[in-house]
């Protein structure tokens, strides 16, 4: 077993689910034992500046080896994993050699992960592959991430005739969250761009991404024994329901795809006196992503106009923006990239997120953050795997952009 899997499997196995309910930061006591084990980790590779903060934010130095001017580069991850999904008792097996077939990952409960559910297990015939036992997610997002950067951080280490400037690496906590930018330290970062590792399958180099917002409706109507309820009772739960019926069917995240938008019914909580839903708001063209904001608040206008006895309020907050705005001023992050996926033989397969990642809020903080693969698939859920080569050539990666800009006309000191 290489070290790059070793790590892997020791980090995935330490349960770091984040928490949507708290408020704190870490928002999971349990996000603490993946960093403080990271930590002594990177002592043992002789890093420089190591420290873990009171938010539960890991940051560490490479310093440069040569003397040319190169400008600080980072790479960054997070260390928590979806609270949608179990991350306890995480228990991978290895697949070598992988046969394009059904893979069996649990036979009592009948968990199949299946290439006729997912085509791209074809992509990996004759690779290894790391699953899950059916139980859990596996938690390649974003260990993946991290175990691929501090591999990356310790071969540069490891051979001092590759070039390369000083290398900041950051890990972060609460990114599936969506709080992992929020109190990152971009003047301590001191880099001046990074890279997020935190992509899906071989090649991905992403720096276009959603514009985000959350939507939060309450309706308070009018609960009547129903014997007695004509021209008296307000059912708040058949107001959402015309609300979510006055949005567009064609802009639900099952109809979408590329650069297409979506509203979201993320939660629905509700009594014929008390109904609260959550919805969140994405689209890559700010125009749109505006526009969809003023149809939900009119939608909800037009209803407490209809309903005039009920209580109906929304409230609307952004989430984060588009990196692109950001990215394209310096375009030759993306340049550095693409050439040392090139030659790595790696198909570069530029396309948007259509999520967010903490490059882009961080990119909109002055730190300039497009994402790269971490080699896997099916994120957040039992059926998610990673591909072990594919794992190599991002830890790969990461040693040729250090390389590649050590190389990009600098001058001697």
């Amino acid at each position: 077993m290489n070290n790059l899997v070793e790590r892997f499997l020791k980090y995935v196995k330490i349960d770091t689910d984040s928490d949507p309910s708290s408020k704190a930061c870490p928002s999971s006591n349990i996000q603490w034992d993946l960093a403080k084990v990271i930590i002594e980790d990177l002592k043992e590779l002789g890093l420089e500046e190591i420290s873990l903060d009171e938010n539960g934010y890991v940051m560490a130095a490479l310093p440069a080896n040569c003397d040319l001017d190169i400008p600080t580069i980072g790479f960054i991850a997070h260390m928590d994993t979806a609270p949608t999904y179990n991350g306890r008792g995480v228990n991978p097996k290895i697949i070598e050699n992988y046969n394009g077939e059904d893979i069996i990952l649990n036979k009592e409960m009948e968990i199949i992960l299946s290439p006729k559910d997912f085509e791209h297990l074809k992509n990996y015939i004759g690779q290894d592959l790391i699953v899950t036992d059916g139980k859990t997610l596996l938690g390649a997002d974003d260990k993946a991430g991290i175990v691929e950067i501090i591999e990356a951080i310790k071969y540069l280490k490891d051979h001092p005739e590759i070039k390369h400037g000083k290398i900041k690496i950051g890990f972060t906590p609460d990114e599936e969250i969506g709080r992992g930018a929020n109190l990152f330290d971009v003047k301590k970062f001191d880099c001046k761009f990074a890279y997020t590792v935190d992509g899906g399958e071989i090649g991905e180099l992403e720096y276009e991404n959603f514009n985000a917002a959350s939507a939060v409706i309450k309706i308070k109507g009018r609960d009547i024994h129903p014997g007695t309820a004509k021209n008296s009772m307000i059912n708040s739960i058949l107001i959402g329901m015309e609300l979510n019926s006055m949005l567009p069917v064609e802009q639900r995240p099952e109809y979408t795809e590329n650069y297409e938008g979506f509203f979201l019914l993320n939660d629905m909580k509700g009594t014929v006196e008390d109904t609260s839903m959550n919805y969140i708001i994405r689209d890559h063209s700010m125009k749109k992503f505006n526009e969809k904001k003023i149809l939900i608040k009119d939608a909800v206008q037009y209803l407490a106009k209809k309903y005039k006895d009920a209580e109906i309020e929304i409230e609307v907050k952004d989430s984060y923006y588009n990196m692109k705005e950001k990215i394209e001023p310096v375009m030759y992050v993306i340049d550095l990239a693409h050439k040392s996926m090139e030659e790595l033989d790696i198909k570069p397969c530029i396309k948007p997120i259509r999520g967010g990642t903490d490059g882009a809020r961080l990119s909109y903080k002055g730190l300039p953050c497009p994402n790269l693969f971490t080699g896997g698939h099916n994120f957040h859920g039992k059926y998610e795997y990673v591909c072990i080569q594919s794992m190599e050539k991002a830890r790969d990666l990461i040693v040729k952009i250090a390389e590649n800009l050590a190389k990009m006309n600098f001058e001697e000191k």
